[in-house]
């Protein structure tokens, strides 16, 4: 190896372009997703109060989000639902009107060019904010399987170009492919939330989904925050079981999970920059205590340089924007 004089690079460093033609590691646009809250009725923009700039939108809103983002060139949304009514099994998660559903449908009549993937979960349509089927108060994983998959199939009949299971119960990738694949929706990729963790991050998603258990918690289900090699190991199944794209869920704190994903598989990777993130660094930026922009930069080019290739963020359109400045 040849060596490379300290002072050599220190002159790289000084002129700024020069840095950038030097970069090992960059973020465009088309690495980007954009999750949205997507709720029933019509002209509703309802702010959540824990993550500025995020709303819960009607799907004539969602229409031109969308189109915002197709304007800014963010290949993909994320669509995660809020139902009118919830009940013990979620049944408005795979109802053919369900809220998902119609959005997806609305979309693809606009003829928008952009990737629809949906979320696949129940815990927005269960009445006890659980992702599954309650035996005894406890999710019962073989019973929701079923209903996942149910799911998943109402979404690509619908319009979804993805399905992305977040529920975390084993099996739930197979499930799912196997029913695409009956129906003939075999071109139908799986982004599955592989190695989602237990996390305290995720309080401004729940408000946003009206999604936080009415007991209990989800460690039952999702990963304990302290295991690299369990996430490993939910990685290979996933890719056994037919995923297309796997995710590590959340992003700031499991750096060296995305990197291990990424060195022991050579896969798709995708990592969620979940909402408790975003409404840290909005909250610092807000009191003046760095700069946003610089900030959100730093991270999803962490992100990148860790092995992830795709990357959900509430800030896409805002780093589109900043980009094409």
């Amino acid at each position: 190896m040849v060596e490379f004089p300290i002072y050599r690079l220190r002159r790289l460093r000084k002129n700024t372009l020069l840095r950038r033609l030097m970069r090992e590691t960059t973020v465009s646009v088309g690495n980007l997703i954009m999750p949205y809250f997507v709720c029933e009725g019509k002209a509703i923009k309802n702010p959540v109060t824990s993550m500025p700039q995020v709303n819960q939108l009607s799907i004539d809103n969602l229409l031109k989000e969308a189109q915002e983002c197709q304007r800014l060139g963010i290949p993909a949304i994320l669509l995660f639902g809020i139902p009118k009514k919830k009940d013990l099994l979620g049944s408005a998660a795979y109802a053919k009107n369900g809220i998902i559903q119609k959005a997806a449908a609305a979309i693809k009549d606009k003829r928008i060019d952009i990737l629809i993937i949906t979320d696949v979960c129940l815990c927005e349509y269960t009445s006890h904010g659980h992702c599954g089927v309650l035996s005894n108060k406890s999710v019962d994983n073989d019973r929701t399987l079923n209903l996942l998959a149910k799911t998943a199939l109402s979404h690509a009949m619908a319009g979804a170009d993805m399905v992305a299971p977040s529920s975390m119960m084993d099996g739930q990738v197979k499930a799912i492919r196997t029913i695409l694949d009956k129906n003939n929706f075999t071109d139908i990729p799986i982004m599955a939330y592989s190695a989602k963790f237990a996390s305290s991050f995720y309080g401004p998603f729940r408000e946003a989904a009206e999604s936080t258990p009415a007991f209990g918690d989800r460690k039952a289900y999702q990963m304990d925050f302290a295991n690299s090699r369990e996430a490993l190991r939910e990685v290979a199944q996933d890719i056994k079981e037919g995923a297309d794209i796997v995710m590590v869920k959340p992003g700031l704190g499991y750096q060296d999970v995305i990197y291990r994903i990424k060195q022991e598989f050579h896969f798709p990777l995708a990592v969620y920059n979940v909402s408790g993130e975003y409404a840290m660094i909005k909250a610092v930026a807000q009191k003046g205590w760095l700069d946003e922009e610089k900030a959100v930069l730093e991270i999803m080019t962490g992100f990148k340089r860790a092995g992830a290739d795709l990357i959900i963020t509430y800030w896409a359109k805002d780093f589109a924007e900043w980009l094409n400045a």
